[in-house]
């Protein structure tokens, strides 16, 4: 048989962490993003933030950031002892966040997920057994009978993080995903994404440089195919009862002191909703 390559966007997103961990004061800490990503990932990133989005470091920290923390607030304040990573990817969250008595789950292909776990199989001092796996090919199989299946609780509230997924499914997807969290896990349950704008995924920014991301994600075999400007309304179709919505703008501001319109922050948000209010 042969080994599946890793994804290019994974590599990409471990390598920008790596690279945002390596700063002297930084935004966020992924402690195992650099073995992760490994050479070629860190390639892809510096290539990446060179040719076609030159402020991507900052983004991925500022998302990967805003993730950690309504996370942990999210756990502390509801009491969830249930974290799922959907379309989990190289995220590292179920090893470098603790909370006692919470369980972690992963989500993914399978053949992601393999080569996942042979990557961290390699890494000193990434936990054993931090999270519980479940293979799922979204394509033809419910992610949530998968997660039950390895010993998920729906009778219990669980936090559910969606990061950098969205901008890659059709909008058929995105809905069934949203409906079988709102309607199908535990009320209180909670879900954390980042979406893009349509204007984005349209290509119709206008931006020379929003066509130069859009063909370096396109070329990595997985092109943007969704946008969406005002998600609430999706949302409330979907059985959610609370959304709260924050841009990357306002994320730079609050945690560099910053604001730059050249980066084109304002056409990406990052959203947290519940089918019941906190």
């Amino acid at each position: 048989m042969t080994k599946r390559a890793a994804s290019r966007t994974a590599l990409l997103v471990a390598g920008l962490r790596a690279m945002a961990t390596a700063r002297a004061q930084p935004i966020c800490r992924d402690p195992f993003a650099r073995a992760l990503a490994g050479d070629e990932g860190m390639a892809i990133a510096r290539a990446f933030e060179a040719d076609a989005f030159p402020h991507a470091e900052l983004w991925l920290a500022l998302r990967t950031a805003f993730l950690d923390r309504e996370l942990m607030a999210q756990v502390s304040h509801r009491g969830l002892s249930q974290v799922v990573l959907l379309g989990a990817g190289f995220d590292t969250r179920a090893a470098r966040l603790t909370f006692p008595g919470v369980r972690w789950f992963e989500v993914d292909h399978t053949e992601s997920q393999a080569e996942k776990r042979r990557r961290i199989a390699g890494i000193a001092g990434y936990p054993e057994g931090a999270a519980t796996y479940a293979s799922c090919d979204f394509t033809c199989e419910d992610f949530l009978d998968r997660l039950v299946a390895v010993g998920f609780d729906v009778g219990r509230p669980a936090a559910f993080v969606w990061e950098g997924v969205t901008m890659y499914l059709d909008e058929a997807a995105i809905r069934a995903t949203l409906s079988r969290v709102a309607r199908g896990a535990h009320p209180r349950s909670v879900l954390m994404f980042d979406y893009v704008g349509k204007r984005l995924a349209a290509r119709s920014t206008g931006r020379a440089a929003d066509e130069a991301l859009l063909e370096s994600v396109a070329a990595m075999g997985e092109p943007f195919r969704f946008g969406i400007d005002d998600v609430v309304p999706l949302l409330a179709h979907e059985g959610f009862r609370y959304a709260r919505t924050t841009s990357f703008d306002e994320l730079a501001l609050e945690l560099t002191g910053s604001y730059d319109r050249a980066r084109a922050f304002r056409f990406q948000r990052l959203c947290v909703a519940s089918a019941t209010p906190p």
